[in-house]
């Protein structure tokens, strides 16, 4: 399939609507050759960057790495690299950090990630516990290395949540860390998955309220599978919409079910864009085809690919 014709901002126009994509690791060789028909398939929409997830406890860390490196090479994709610290010591996390940075990654979503199921297994001495922690330690890391960074800065990315987190006192309190986040160094965030038009709006509204200035990128999903929609709103708390969860269910055939989601995504995106979203991060589950019918649906201008430089010839 081949990506949309996304319409190119012209030249003196204002900031483009930011894009991006998240992408997990493959479990396995089919896996990983359908990963990169999807990936070729999405470099073709010329996003700015990719976000590339990590498991639970650096479980995929290999995988991961592995990833991000080719990313590096063989595309001309922004690599977003996930980072997880619950489980970690500092020292650990600073030894991957470090080698991210080696690696070329410039930019690092950081998160707590999720906590032992096993109320038994609390966290290891001297483990970090917030994704507060983590940011703090990837700027000591920067600054450590500022002169291999030419004076650079390592882009931080963090999580928001437009519904209140399932292990949150209130939507307040999920504010509160948002704002500490940015205290600490984080440069954007992105939301996870919402339902309902007006979370994103909501978030934004509390968001910029309690005092946070950085840039909130709502976080997508193409929204063509019953199962998928139904496990999301579980891990959430939060209802999908009645409506979308009854026209998913009377779906004929799969066909029908992405005709459907796709309609209900585009919704979304167009709601938060219209609540002044200055980007859109499509959770696309290594598949290309859903997102690419959004992404054709949302018309999105995007800054035209700069031409490759032309050979030197020598007189």
């Amino acid at each position: 399939m081949s990506p949309p014709g996304l319409p190119q901002a012209p030249s003196g126009a204002g900031a483009p609507i930011a894009l991006s994509y998240e992408l997990f690791p493959p479990r396995n060789e089919k896996a990983a050759a359908s990963l990169w028909d999807t990936i070729r398939e999405l470099e073709g929409t010329n996003p700015d960057y990719v976000s590339v997830t990590y498991g639970a406890n650096g479980s995929n860390r290999g995988t991961a790495v592995e990833l991000l490196n080719r990313l590096l090479r063989e595309t001309t994709l922004r690599p977003l690299a996930h980072l997880t610290c619950v489980g970690n010591t500092a020292d650990e996390l600073s030894g991957i950090i470090s080698e991210l940075l080696d690696h070329g990654v410039r930019g690092i979503l950081a998160l707590r990630g999720d906590l032992p199921r096993d109320p038994g297994d609390g966290p290891r001495q001297g483990s970090l516990r917030h994704a507060q922690d983590l940011i703090e330690l990837i700027r000591r890391v920067e600054q450590g290395r500022s002169a291999l960074l030419c004076a650079g800065k390592v882009a931080i990315g963090v999580a928001a949540y437009p519904a209140k987190h399932p292990e949150s006192p209130s939507v307040e309190h999920d504010v509160e860390v948002l704002l500490a986040k940015q205290r600490s160094g984080a440069d954007f965030a992105i939301t996870q998955v919402f339902f309902h038009a007006d979370q994103y709006r909501e978030l934004v509204v509390r968001a910029r309220r309690a005092g946070v200035r950085i840039p909130i990128i709502p976080g997508v999903m193409p929204l063509t599978s019953l199962r998928r929609v139904r496990r999301l709103g579980v891990l959430t708390g939060v209802d999908p919409a009645p409506k979308l969860l009854d026209a998913l269910g009377r779906a004929g055939d799969a066909a029908e079910s992405r005709r459907v989601g796709v309609s209900a995504t585009v919704d979304l995106a167009r709601a938060a864009l219209d609540a002044g979203a200055p980007g859109i991060h499509l959770y696309t589950f290594n598949e290309h085809a859903a997102a690419l019918d959004v992404l054709d649906k949302l018309q999105l201008l995007r800054p035209a690919r700069r031409a490759p430089a032309p050979e030197l010839v020598q007189a």
